[in-house]
């Protein structure tokens, strides 16, 4: 039997799971980010939208499909280039949907452009399966020799990169032999070219060491170091082998897989090159050890002969009158110690007499008296001059309210004092001049005359 629910005239059948349109998408999306995991996809941009928000919105495409795509702010202020509509890139995506609309989309973590973004992944593809076969490993790794009788190395012979390491290799030590062995560092046939280097290199035999060198370049001038032949050659290489390909920041499987890395071909050279002036001074400080163990060894040879003559110096018969000598000039240092001793005794019983006998002579008793009348003075002369400047102040202050009350004050805050001419009448109400007569008017900087105009 099936239940039903009648509502306005409709029934619900509650055997069927019916899926609201958002649940569905909840679930489609929950599908899509369990089934994938982060993928490489390469494509063309199209319809590239920019927002304010700073999030990136655009079409991925070949040429039979497209898919939407967006990078979000938080990744996009980490690409190093600007995307443009025509571009091909190489991206790191998850595979999701957009709910709000119900499309597939691509949510992008990372993305560079095509060109470089396909040797790079090439390259951290073959890096990877080196690393598991164990080349990279620094047990099967060759120590370089600190003295080689004689360097090769592999580079272009016009390049910049070789007389930098030459430079460094003559200023670093001038008699060390050189061996150019040419090969191509850039082009298609850059890799052949250096392994052919590289085994003539080892079929010759003539080296200690062997620097593979290059200047710096792109991703694609550095290529030909990427190449698992060359690496592989580099590791079954009887001879050991320096990487110096590029600058700092740049990383090939060459380097990896040398026995040694050196960040630029001058470094390499630093690296292999024993220093002169360092070989000087390291013999010189050996030199300084070797001088100084001999110092040591015959100090140690004149001690044991001092030692033994000082045994032979203690059993000789003089040495028992020298005791006896001894014991006689320490009984007279006793004696003169307990002479001073009881000497100072006595000083020490006299000098409270002394002191007593100091207390009571009158020159004493003048001496405290003078010092009490100069205490005396300059408590007078003190309490004169705190006197004065009491009555100073109280002066002052009387001043100070003497010119508060002083008509002449009142003037200096803006006031005048306006008389009649020639009488002198102080005026004190407009009603007592009229137009045409004379008034002085005093005011604190002086007396203005002047004739009245009119009176209102």
């Amino acid at each position: 039997m099936i239940d039903t629910f009648a509502t306005a005239g409709s029934a619900v059948d509650f055997s069927r799971d019916v899926y609201s349109v958002s649940r569905l998408a909840s679930e489609v999306r929950a599908v899509l980010d369990g089934s994938f995991p982060l993928l490489w996809v390469r494509g063309e941009i199209s319809n590239l939208a920019q927002p304010a928000s700073g999030h990136i919105y655009f079409s991925l495409k070949d040429e039979a499909a497209q898919v939407r795509c967006a990078m979000f702010r938080a990744k996009r202020i980490l690409l190093a280039f600007r995307p443009e509509n025509g571009q091909q890139v190489l991206v790191r995506v998850r595979a999701t949907l957009y709910e709000a609309r119900g499309d597939f989309q691509l949510v992008v973590e990372h993305m560079e452009p095509g060109g470089e973004g396909a040797l790079r992944l090439a390259f951290e593809r073959l890096k990877a399966r080196l690393a598991a076969e164990g080349l990279f490993d620094e047990a099967v790794k060759r120590p370089i020799p600190n003295f080689p009788r004689q360097v090769g190395l592999i580079t272009s012979p016009s390049g910049a990169a070789v007389r930098d390491l030459l430079t460094v290799l003559g200023r670093r030590f001038a008699g060390l032999p050189v061996v150019i062995y040419p090969a191509q560092v850039q082009g298609d046939a850059a890799a052949h070219s250096l392994i052919a280097a590289l085994a003539l290199a080892n079929a010759r035999a003539e080296c200690d060491v062997l620097i593979l060198a290059r200047g710096g370049g792109s991703l694609e001038d550095l290529n030909a170091f990427n190449d698992e032949a060359l690496a592989r050659a580099i590791r079954a290489s009887g001879i050991p082998v320096v990487s110096g390909v590029g600058h700092e920041i740049d990383i090939t499987i060459a380097d990896l897989v040398a026995d040694r890395r050196a960040a630029t071909p001058s470094a390499a050279a630093e690296l292999v090159a024993p220093s002169a002036e360092h070989l000087r001074q390291r013999l010189l400080a050996l030199s300084t050890r070797l001088a100084g163990a001999r110092h040591r060894t015959l100090e140690a040879v004149r001690q044991r002969l001092k030692a033994a003559a000082r045994h032979l110096s203690l059993v000789h018969p003089a040495a028992r009158l020298q005791q006896r000598a001894q014991r006689l000039d320490r009984a007279e240092l006793r004696l003169k110690a307990l002479m001073t001793e009881r000497v100072g005794l006595a000083r020490r019983r006299l000098q409270p007499l002394m002191d007593r006998l100091l207390v009571l002579s009158p020159d004493h008793r003048v001496e405290r008296g003078q010092l009490a009348l100069h205490a005396l003075r300059q408590r007078l002369i003190r309490s004169q001059a705190e006197l004065l400047a009491h009555r100073r102040e109280r002066l002052m202050r009387a001043v100070a309210g003497l010119e508060a009350r002083s008509p002449l004050a009142t003037l200096t805050r803006g006031y005048a004092i306006v008389t009649k001419l020639p009488g002198g009448e102080i005026i004190r109400d407009p009603s007592e001049v009229a137009s045409g007569e004379r008034i002085r008017a005093r005011v604190a900087g002086g007396v203005l005359e002047a004739v009245v105009q009119s009176v209102e």
